[in-house]
């Protein structure tokens, strides 16, 4: 049992840990370098925008108006961490 886990453990870890170690010694073409770069923001983009509008379900606006709130939050350069309080401040006043 305990080499099974160890076996998953390794299996699991080795993709995760060998792009780190290679990456640097591969050179890709510019193009690929720009679609590259342009997958994190794409990614959480994903992962937020259904999360904006199932904030209040019966109220999707709601979660639209506070991300407008912090996407105007972040153009000011403020931290991320006000960035978040403001969205969390306006869902807050809005649903009272």
């Amino acid at each position: 049992m305990v080499w099974m886990i160890i076996g998953m453990a390794i299996v699991t870890a080795v993709p995760r840990f060998l792009p780190a170690f290679i990456v640097d010694q591969i050179r890709f073409p510019k193009w690929m370098d720009r679609w590259l770069n342009a997958i994190p923001y794409a990614a959480l983009g994903a992962l937020i925008f259904p999360g904006i509008l199932s904030v209040k379900p019966e109220a999707p606006q709601i979660g639209v108006i506070a991300a407008l709130v912090a996407g105007a939050l972040a153009w000011l350069n403020l931290n991320i961490i006000l960035v978040v309080l403001g969205a969390i401040a306006s869902v807050f006043i809005m649903t009272f």
